[in-house]
């Protein structure tokens, strides 16, 4: 007989937390998952889909005026919050059911509860204090928004509620410049709010390519959207006038009259009042649980994947992480993850797409360093009358010609970077792809037709460890 009732109990219903249940089900394992609020997780319920569906309602207002360059003649159109809201809503809870099914037929207990370790082998369900042994924990709780201790705090929203608002509002305040702060910028900008961006430094997306960053605050300027950099929100007051709704007061001495406040920040792991301490589970920087290359904690049987390890905030990360869990602890079949030249998307509008190396990044690595750059005016723009451009950049080892890194602003980036994440990740020369033949008219065709240098950087001083 069994000392556990199960060999894997899972915390969390988010995307590495189905994915580790459902193969870890496959391996044979006997698998419970405990959910405290829905199926799915941010990026099914608060975050990565009802987002991306937000930005396609957002993207419409230029579609309907690029119309008239075409020839057609588009009566005024007329935008309904509520009922994006509702479909949005009908959408989410399609694919939570989904999610759900699909442990269920995995053969995954799946029990809507908060679960707390009482020990290092011991869940307590919250719901209806039964408890829990199992052979081994995954902890897969992901984050949450980050929201600052000011006065007034009660009177802003994160992107969680940016979501659900009963109504859109006329000006909203944005703070954060991160991919969630813009992309809700973007959202609100083109579905017709008045749109204030504030930061606390002096440049959008930290992290990204200075291009990028660049590109992208002069993009979003033309589009309407104000930037304060450099200052704070300090603190929250109740607008005077009871419609106007509130007035943030910034460090700077600004005072700012918004319908809405949205803090987009950033997000900490999901790890309070989960008993770690009980269960001797090691936390570092955010309460982030730390973990080895093998996603383990501290304590050998207990694992961790996805936003809770603060390593690489992505779902398919987490996916991929929850993955290599269940196959190395279930299926005899050990894998890693390589967090290295993942390929990502910033749904902006102009969007971002971008895999490896910024050239500042390459730059400190590497001895040569050769870039390649193109800024050009897309076709559909030459009748559209749209100013919208498009910027594609190339970062490559002038020793090896190696492409170190690829970063797209405009539109389909983001598709065009998955794609080259293969070639990245393949480690393809810059004379691959100058023997890549182009399909043309594309926008994509540059990435294979930059053949005169932009600029190369050499050092002599010693570079960083690759």
């Amino acid at each position: 007989m069994s000392d556990f009732d199960v060999d894997l109990f899972v915390i969390g219903g988010g995307s590495g937390g189905v994915r580790a249940a459902r193969i870890a089900a496959g391996h044979g394992a006997r698998v419970m998952l405990a959910e405290e609020f829905r199926m799915g997780g941010t990026c099914v319920v608060r975050g990565c889909i009802p987002k991306k569906l937000l930005v396609y309602a957002a993207r419409f207002q230029d579609a309907f005026e690029d119309a008239a360059g075409f020839g057609w003649s588009v009566p005024a159109p007329q935008f309904d919050w509520p009922a994006l809201i509702a479909a949005k809503d009908r959408e989410i809870a399609r694919l939570e059911g989904l999610y759900t099914t699909g442990q269920v037929n995995a053969g995954v207990t799946v029990v809507k509860s908060r679960a707390v370790f009482e020990d290092a082998h011991t869940l307590r369900l919250v719901s209806d204090g039964s408890r829990i042994r199992a052979r081994h924990v995954l902890i897969a709780t992901g984050g949450r928004p980050d929201m600052p201790a000011i006065p007034g705090i009660e009177r802003a929203i994160s992107s969680n509620e940016a979501l659900d608002l009963k109504h859109l509002p006329k000006r909203i305040l944005i703070a954060g410049a991160g991919y969630i702060a813009l992309e809700f910028a973007g959202i609100f900008a083109g579905l017709g709010s008045e749109v204030t961006v504030i930061y606390r430094g002096d440049k959008v997306l930290r992290g990204f390519d200075e291009d990028l960053r660049d590109a992208l605050t002069e993009a979003y300027r033309r589009r309407g959207i104000k930037f304060i950099f450099n200052d704070v929100v300090e603190r929250l007051e109740a607008a005077p006038d009871a419609d106007a709704g509130v007035v943030a007061v910034t460090l700077g001495g600004e005072r700012l009259a918004v319908d809405q406040v949205m803090f987009a920040i950033g997000r900490s792991p999901n790890t309070a009042g989960l008993g770690l301490e009980a269960a001797g589970v090691v936390t570092g920087k955010r309460g982030a649980v730390k973990v080895d290359a093998r996603s383990q904690s501290s304590v050998p049987h207990i694992y961790a994947v996805g936003d809770v390890t603060d390593r690489v905030n992505l779902t398919p990360v987490a996916i991929r992480e929850g993955h290599a869990f269940a196959d190395s602890v279930f299926g005899g079949k050990p894998w890693q993850v390589e967090h290295a030249d993942i390929a990502t998307a910033v749904f902006s509008t102009p969007e971002i797409g971008t895999v490896g190396l910024s050239e500042e990044q390459a730059r400190a690595r590497y001895r040569v360093v050769d870039i390649y750059k193109t800024d050009f005016r897309p076709l559909k723009a030459t009748l559209s009358g749209s100013q919208d451009r498009m910027l594609m950049k190339l970062v490559v080892d002038g020793e090896s010609d190696r492409v170190l890194g690829v970063h797209i602003l405009g539109e389909d980036a983001g598709e065009m970077a998955q794609l080259l994440g293969i070639a990245v990740k393949a480690r393809l020369t810059k004379a691959q792809f100058d023997e890549t033949m182009a399909v043309h008219p594309t926008a994509a065709e540059e990435l294979v037709t930059m053949r005169s240098r932009t600029a190369r950087y050499q050092r002599t001083e010693p570079v960083a460890a690759i």
